[in-house]
């Protein structure tokens, strides 16, 4: 069995092959410097060892970079990357491992940044030879003080992609881990492996525009990104002894998970330093006015310096938020704002900035807050009679005034408080005695708003002269209605004052008892029980005073409640087996399923296959075919009780013929765990065959003992059905799976969805 010949990054080798799998990666330590952060980037790297046998070797390694996390434009600072330590074994197959020369690592110099310096840091571990320095090269590897590559080696003496006179692929040069058989430490390594690391490179850079962040990263753009090349970030060359005679192989790395994949995190950054501009500091004050009154609007104005700050302003009121922030704009904010309590109210304004701005509070400024004053006006009409409605009316000022107004007569209360509404409060009083009235008014207001009195004003108040009034009656009713739904007949007797009842009649024929007059108008809610044209009128008997009077009779035409049947049935079905075939019958006016009255007759291919009582708006029928091909069902509700029959649109069932050999299903419901009431969820059945053979057949939803729209055609034994549910409760979901030709049918466990109140409810066919 073969080992790795270099530890961490190295290719199993065997026999003349063993210096081909000599493998080298570079991998960071970590140094702190401003608060610097380590970053660790894992990535795996693909090599190729190229000598008498070419050797391909993948190798998990990692590269590391300490660099702070945030600079300034224009800031110079230094960031270090640090390659990872190796190991390669004393002997191999028979191969004897001499040393690794040629070492070469290449890193870019970052975008958005001025290379100012680079400078090995310490000498690296285990290595002789040419003492590891790094230059700043091209993309041909020659130095190059435009360069944007920087290559960690001994003198650039390396593979390849380097000056005519520094590059070879047969002889030892630049940097070079010498046979110790050490670990880093200087101990003897127990299995005789040699340990080495190159030094840690620190670049120094000056930041560039604030916004784009500078990414220190491997080189991987050319060549150095393509397998194989001289270009490839990590290049060496291992020698070894084989059966008396030296071997090379040159090896280049380059970050990839196989030779054939594209590159990995390891092209990536390995670091993301942020260049932020520096930090604004600002001011803020406050403008407010000294006093104010609660209800009345002021202006509160926070003035920013400077003026191009950008963010928003929080204004509060001891330390509670008043409104949402302010945007800043032009240097100010300003915010209207109405105290509704009385006192001292400390107001202060708080500035959170964006971008480079640094947030800043105002000083506290007092204002003093007082309630607002009232007056109250009173208008009352100077005669009135016993018995007769007049108006009491009080006039607050201002007129954006909140409380209520008590009306008194005699100091006694009239009534109970009336609301004020845009500085008005208004009774409509009728007295039962007559003399003098002396009214006065009363305002309370709410909280901002002093309360304030009306002096009195005299009322005269006499009887009638004229006890008999003579009174008109009109009946007012809708000009249609239906059978079992209920509508208002409105009677109106002229003058609106007069007293007494009014009887409704349907034909002459009394509807209801006598209905109380009140302002004039008395209302009757009915329900008509039968079809037809009916004559409604209005007979008013007049209390004391009032004479009777009939109104003039009005057609309503009543016609039964109009329903809509919908048909439910199973897709598929078999010969011989019960089915279940349901119709739910609807009253189209309320959207809510009819009472149980009534039945259902259902059709097969126009003969009818049976009867089934309507139960709570839903018939049910157990059928069995008896003949197998497509079957064409219709249903037909047939009305009763003042409720219109309907028939269902036409529904198919493709009918097929067990055999001994047809399929055995079982299907299983998916519903989410809560719903709204009107918002559509997918229902989901997922049904499987054994031994996974797949089935042909549709599935009926159900909620509870109820189908839920049609019949759903499984696909890749799947049926999905959007459904909205109508009311808020739990409802119990199952699903009935009918197999097509050679599959057997069969019903899921039931699963509950809770579902909340989202609003009024709407009927749902299904779909």
């Amino acid at each position: 069995m073969t080992r790795p010949l270099l530890r961490h990054c190295a290719a199993p080798i065997t026999g003349a092959a063993l210096v081909a799998g000599t493998l080298l990666i570079a991998a960071p330590t970590a140094s702190a410097a401003n608060d610097p952060v380590t970053t660790v980037t894992n990535y795996k790297s693909a090599c190729r060892a190229n000598a008498t046998i070419n050797v391909t070797s993948i190798q998990d390694t990692s590269v590391s970079v300490t660099a702070p996390t945030e600079v300034e434009p224009g800031e110079t600072f230094t960031f270090r990357i640090q390659p990872a330590p190796s190991s390669y074994p004393d002997t191999n197959s028979g191969a004897t491992t001499t040393n690794v020369s040629r070492l070469k690592f290449d890193f870019m110099i970052p975008e958005n940044v001025t290379f100012v310096d680079a400078a090995v840091v310490g000498s690296g571990t285990n290595l002789d030879n040419v003492p590891p320095n790094v230059i700043r090269v091209d993309e041909t590897g020659n130095p190059s003080a435009t360069g944007q590559i920087l290559r960690l080696s001994g003198n650039n003496e390396v593979i390849g992609n380097g000056p005519p006179g520094s590059v070879s692929t047969s002889s030892e040069g630049g940097i070079r881990a010498p046979k110790l058989q050490l670990n880093l430490d200087g101990t003897p390594n127990g299995n005789g492996d040699s340990w080495f690391q190159l030094p840690a490179v620190d670049v120094t850079v000056t930041a560039g525009d604030a916004g784009t962040p500078i990414e220190p990263k491997l080189r991987t753009g050319g060549n150095a990104a393509v397998w194989n090349k001289f270009e490839n970030f990590n290049t060496f060359l291992p020698k070894a002894k084989f059966w008396g005679s030296t071997q090379w192989a040159n090896t280049r790395c380059v970050p990839r998970d196989s030779e054939n994949a594209p590159l990995n995190a390891g092209a990536g950054p390995l670091a993301t330093i942020n260049v932020v501009a520096p930090q604004v500091s600002t001011t803020t004050t406050l403008s407010a006015p000294d006093t104010a009154e609660t209800g009345i609007p002021v202006i509160l104005t926070a003035t920013v310096e400077p003026d191009d700050a950008t963010g928003s302003v929080q204004f509060q009121d001891g330390g509670a938020d008043i409104g949402a922030p302010v945007p800043v704009s032009g240097g100010t904010a300003s915010l209207e704002h109405t105290f509704t309590t009385a006192g001292s109210h400390s107001v202060t304004a708080i500035f959170t900035g964006t971008g480079n701005f640094t947030g800043s509070a105002s000083a506290a400024q007092a204002v003093t807050v007082s309630d607002v004053q009232t007056t109250l006006a009173l208008a009352v009409p100077q005669d009135a009679e016993t018995g007769s409605l007049v108006d009491l009316t009080a006039n607050v000022t201002p007129s954006n005034a909140q409380g209520t107004v008590q009306f008194k007569d005699g100091g006694a209360d009239i009534g109970a408080p009336v609301t004020v509404s845009a500085g008005t409060a208004t009774l409509s009083h009728a007295f039962t005695t007559a003399g003098a009235h002396e009214i006065t008014a009363e305002f309370t207001g709410a909280p901002g708003f002093v309360g304030s009195s009306a002096g009195a004003q005299t009322v005269t108040v006499t009887d009638p002269v004229d006890p008999v009034v003579e009174t008109t009656t009109t009946v007012s009713v809708p000009a249609n209605a239906e059978t079992g739904a209920e509508v208002t007949l409105t009677a109106s007797v002229a003058p609106d004052h007069a007293t007494g009842t009014v009887q409704f009649t349907d034909g002459g024929v009394d509807i209801g008892s006598p209905v109380m007059v009140s302002n004039g108008v008395a209302t009757l809610q009915h329900t008509f029980s039968t079809a037809g044209s009916h004559n409604i009128s209005a007979i008013f008997m007049g209390g004391e005073g009032f004479t009777d009077s009939t109104a003039s009779a009005q057609t309503v035409t009543v016609e039964d409640a109009a329903t809509t049947t919908i048909l439910s049935v199973p897709g598929n079905a078999k010969t011989g087996e019960p089915e279940q075939l349901y119709a739910t019958v609807y009253d189209v006016a309320t959207a809510e399923v009819v009472p149980s009255v009534g039945t259902v007759e259902f059709f097969d291919d126009g003969i009818s296959i049976g009867t089934a009582p309507v139960d709570e708006g839903l018939a049910t029928l157990t059928h069995t075919f008896t003949t197998a091909g497509a079957h064409t069902i219709t249903a037909t509700f047939s009305g009763a009780g003042g409720i219109a029959g309907s028939t269902a649109a036409a529904k198919g069932v493709e009918v097929g013929v067990p055999t001994p050999v047809d399929i055995e299903t079982a299907t299983v419901v998916t519903v989410p765990a809560d719903a709204t009431v009107d918002t559509p969820v997918e229902l989901m059945a997922q049904v499987t065959g054994a031994g996974d053979v797949p089935v042909s057949g549709t599935v009926q939803f159900f909620d509870g003992e109820n189908p839920i729209g049609d019949a759903v055609e499984v696909v890749d034994g799947t049926a999905v059905l959007s459904h909205s549910f109508t009311t808020s409760d739990v409802h119990e979901i199952h699903a009935v799976f009918s197999g097509g030709q050679g599959v057997k049918d069969s019903t899921s466990d039931p699963r509950t969805i809770q579902v909340s109140s989202g609003g009024l409810g709407s009927l749902s066919f299904g779909s």
